[in-house]
């Protein structure tokens, strides 16, 4: 009989809804507001919040806070723009602080 192989998967730490995979990690090396922060090349049942500009520690940023879907904890953001050419690889990417994911399926 086959082993069915499930996606590694990483769930908001307070309801459990899925919001990216493990496999669209981008990089562990990134800072959030409590701590550090992995970053997403995509991310699933969240909500995008309005757009800011907000001064990190790369630079300055235009970013949207992503909340889970079911219970709107903010996870962290969504980078919609990098104004210094060798942070726009972040665009489009989210951040998703550790201390409010844990992972799912491993």
């Amino acid at each position: 009989m086959a082993e069915l192989v499930w996606p590694r998967l990483y769930s908001c730490y307070n309801c459990r809804n899925h919001v990216s995979l493990h496999d669209d990690i981008v990089s562990k090396a990134f800072q959030g507001r409590n701590g550090r922060a992995f970053l997403f090349s995509h991310a699933m049942n969240v909500i995008v919040g309005p757009k800011e500009d907000r001064e990190l520690t790369t630079g300055l940023h235009t970013v949207a806070d992503v909340s889970c879907a079911d219970c709107r904890e903010v996870l962290g953001w969504k980078y919609e723009r990098a104004y210094e050419a060798t942070q726009k690889y972040k665009e489009g990417k989210f951040i998703l602080e550790k201390a409010k994911i844990v992972k799912e399926n491993w």
